[in-house]
């Protein structure tokens, strides 16, 4: 007989079934599936072994169907071991992920930095079993290089993916830029996403156009969609009623996984991936064997020695600061994705540090009020919480030297943002002059590694 001290197991578990409707709340919903979504991978090859078996493991602790999803970037011009190679750790890295689910990827406007034709980039892609979704029309053609959607399996449900990339033509790999007919993002949504999304089971829009492109998008969406967003290299989430916004960080640093449930996109949650993490035995002969391969003594050599390791938006200020000093200026203003990945700690190469300050650039200075000033530190460091709103896409990571007390004070950035101003600064009228003799590189070398 039971002790009746003790409820019976059958009792235990009723009550247990039953608790949340007896204090008012419904049993979450099933999950259906969860999507690994990552973007701005940018050969970032001191971690794609590592996210490799990140995704590996998340696949394998998780008995529901999963689908990975790449919104863009997954390749950088930038990284000489990438180019010389041919992008060959990428493409072993691509090829591994439909082994693990169904993977899908949306063009971003590095994808054809190594492969300069979009075309035959899709067709690898393609070849190796990954889905492929853009809105990128193929000039010389008039037909797109990818549709627009695609639907893939999600056990016994289906997952609607479609594809929108970023009509910044400026950022594409300049060769290629005459064979890319890419339509403005929002006009595009407002003409084509209700047909695109229409009977879907359930949705993802991926979108590699940026924050400012996306506002626009995002009222477009049916109840209970996710987005991904790109192309910024932010890290964030934003809820809007049963829809879920997600920007998933750059440079194989993090992914975002996210639970999908019958009426859309439940939890979400970034996941770093560590520099000393496990490396997927697909990866961990061939990266080593790359470097080895493709990297000079000059871009072995050690610049310099980080004390510790930074973030990305602190490696931002951290170079900022260093260009006010060099520049002689109050304040320094640098662009988000000048930078790729935060400084690490310890000797650091040049082949690292080309990781970090990714383009090379002439300083330039100009003199704004205080009051302007007061405006542009407001939109910049766009890596803090801060409203959807607020957000404008392509922003500045920012430095004040002191508190300026004159009324009129010195600004200093690159040339890149002196010429994009109305983009990074919010403003037409700056009146930017080049500082001779100082290059973007070298002072932020001497900065952060006191390299000479």
């Amino acid at each position: 007989m039971p002790d009746a001290r003790f409820p019976d197991r059958r009792r235990l578990l009723a009550g247990l079934a039953a608790a949340p409707l007896l204090s008012g709340l419904s049993p979450p919903a099933p999950i259906v599936g969860r999507v690994l979504a990552m973007c701005d991978l940018h050969s970032a090859y001191e971690r794609t072994g590592q996210l490799l078996a990140a995704l590996a493991a998340e696949v394998a602790a998780h008995a529901v169907p999963h689908v990975i999803a790449i919104d863009g970037d997954i390749f950088e011009h930038g990284n000489v071991a990438a180019v010389r190679s041919g992008g060959e750790i990428d493409w072993a890295f691509l090829a591994a992920l439909p082994k693990l689910a169904p993977t899908v990827v949306n063009l971003g406007n590095h994808d054809n930095d190594i492969t300069t034709d979009l075309a035959e980039v899709v067709a690898r892609l393609r070849g190796l079993g990954v889905s492929v979704v853009s809105n990128i029309v193929d000039a010389r053609t008039g037909a797109p290089y990818a549709p627009a959607q695609v639907d893939l399996p999600l056990g016994r449900r289906t997952l609607r993916v479609v594809g929108v990339a970023t009509n910044s033509i400026n950022t594409y790999p300049a060769v290629s830029r005459p064979t890319l007919q890419i339509p403005v993002p929002g006009d595009w949504a407002r003409a084509h996403l209700a047909a695109a999304l229409a009977g879907a089971d359930l949705a993802m829009v991926l979108s590699h156009a940026g924050v400012a492109a996306d506002r626009e998008i995002l009222p477009l969406l049916p109840d209970g969609a996710l987005m991904i967003g790109g192309h910024n290299h932010l890290l964030f989430q934003h809820r809007q009623g049963r829809n879920l916004y997600v920007h998933t960080g750059s440079w194989s640093n993090a992914y975002t996984a996210v639970t999908l449930r019958a009426a859309g996109p439940g939890e979400a949650a970034s996941v770093p991936v560590a520099l000393d993490g496990p490396v997927a035995p697909q990866l961990a002969l061939l990266i080593p064997a790359v470097l080895a391969r493709t990297l000079t003594d000059e871009e072995r050599a050690i610049l310099g020695t980080s004390p510790a390791a930074l973030s990305l938006g602190d490696t931002g200020r951290a170079t900022a600061a260093a260009i006010a000093r060099a520049a002689g200026a109050d304040a320094g203003f640098i662009g988000h994705t000048t930078l790729g990945t935060g400084l690490p700690a310890g000797p650091v190469s040049r082949h690292a540090f080309d990781a970090v300050v990714r383009f090379e650039g002439k300083l330039m200075v100009a003199e704004v009020s205080r009051e302007r000033l007061a405006g542009f530190m407001a939109r910049a460091n766009q890596d803090r919480p801060m409203p959807l709103a607020d957000r404008n896409g392509d922003f500045l990571y920012a430095a004040v030297l002191g508190e300026p007390a004159a009324e009129t004070v010195r600004i200093a950035t690159t040339d890149w943002n002196a010429t994009n101003q109305a983009e990074y600064f919010g403003a037409k009228d700056l009146a930017f002059r080049e500082i001779e003799g100082l290059r973007l590189k070298t002072v932020a070398a001497k900065a952060l590694l006191g390299s000479d």
